[in-house]
């Protein structure tokens, strides 16, 4: 049996919970034992709760645990989770994330943590974990070259910015609406100011630059200056609007910014306009289960339609995949991401 604790009991940490539960069965076989959530730490009590008597309130219960093997971090920013993910590691135990705050700020030290005391830091939730890419960059792409990373890698913003075009919304209108439906926090500044795309592009350039990015010092714009003029210019140039993270190697380094960009339409990035990515969102903070259910139907369905798409491309060499990495290049990537901390 593999027993975890889960740090966090809020909208991502019951639905890790939930998912554990719901899955048991298809998790267990993959896994080849069962996963079991021993722990939940949070600082509430939740009377009624199915899982209510798993609930603890002091780190040190998980802590001094040595059946606790896998630590799931849910509890998002800084401070406690880089202690408790620290102290975990330090214990021996993994640790998985989706706090791109923590990634960006403490990744370097905490895979240094793991690899000096035999396990496991994941952070694949932490930027595009609906598609994934930060295993790809690991273990698909260890034989390439990658000399520029760019996309929209904030959900909340390209709402508001769709909005914006298609129905002709002011900022603030688009930004309520999006409070309103959940997708934008009450205090949305990480995400419409940019500093969520920020931490992630940096720690995507992290991975492919193989030495730790400050993200600091990422040039970081916003969308609160965007409004309908900006918008009916871009139409005149048959053109859209969009924020994107961007990283480039040059001569001298990497070049990396965050900022609204005029794209052309024919831009494949022109056309993403939030559907499915929202239904990975609006699905972990729903709370009606039968809507939960509903929501999944749908984003499965959108899913299995983009899963024929890429069929009739491989079948008819329009997309060609990657050639699996030998153990040589697999090898190669794990020293260079073994000198991210010494950088």
């Amino acid at each position: 049996m593999i027993n975890v604790a889960v740090l966090g009991y809020g909208t991502v940490g019951s639905g890790v919970v939930e998912v554990i539960e719901t899955n048991k069965d298809v998790i267990d076989k993959r896994a080849g034992q069962e996963l079991h959530v021993k722990y939940i730490l949070d600082l509430r009590d939740f009377p009624g709760d199915p899982n209510e008597t798993k609930v603890v309130h002091d780190i040190e219960v998980i802590l001094q645990d040595p059946e606790i093997s896998i630590v799931c971090e849910t509890m998002g920013g800084n401070e406690p989770a880089y202690t408790f993910s620290k102290r975990a590691l330090e214990a021996g135990k993994s640790v998985c994330t989706s706090n791109k705050e923590l990634v960006a700020n403490h990744g370097a030290e905490l895979l240094r943590l793991a690899r000096e005391n035999r396990c496991n830091y994941f952070f694949e939730a932490s930027v595009g974990g609906g598609i994934p890419i930060i295993r790809p960059i690991n273990d698909c792409l260890t034989a390439e070259r990658i000399v520029e990373v760019s996309g929209i890698l904030n959900g909340t913003t390209n709402y508001i910015l769709t909005k914006m075009e298609q129905e002709g919304m002011l900022f603030e209108e688009a930004l309520g609406q999006a409070q309103a439906l959940g997708y934008a926090e009450r205090n949305p500044e990480a995400d419409v100011e940019g500093y969520d795309a920020c931490r992630k592009i940096a720690i995507l350039t992290s991975l492919v630059a193989g030495k730790t990015v400050d993200f600091h010092k990422i040039h970081t714009e916003g969308i609160t200056g965007i409004d309908p003029t900006d918008f009916a210019y871009a139409k005149k140039l048959d053109a859209t609007i969009k924020l994107l993270a961007v990283s480039r190697e040059t001569e001298d380094g990497y070049q990396i910014s965050v900022a609204p960009y005029l794209l052309k339409k024919e831009n494949a990035l022109a056309g993403v306009n939030g559907e499915l990515v929202r239904y990975g969102e609006m699905i972990s903070q729903t709370e009606n289960k039968e809507l939960k259910q509903k929501l999944k139907q749908i984003r499965n369905d959108c899913e299995m339609s983009q899963e024929k798409l890429y069929q009739i491309a491989r079948e008819k060499s329009y997309y060609v995949p990657a050639a699996k990495a030998t153990d040589q290049e697999i090898s190669h990537v794990k020293n260079i991401l073994a000198g991210i901390s010494t950088h």
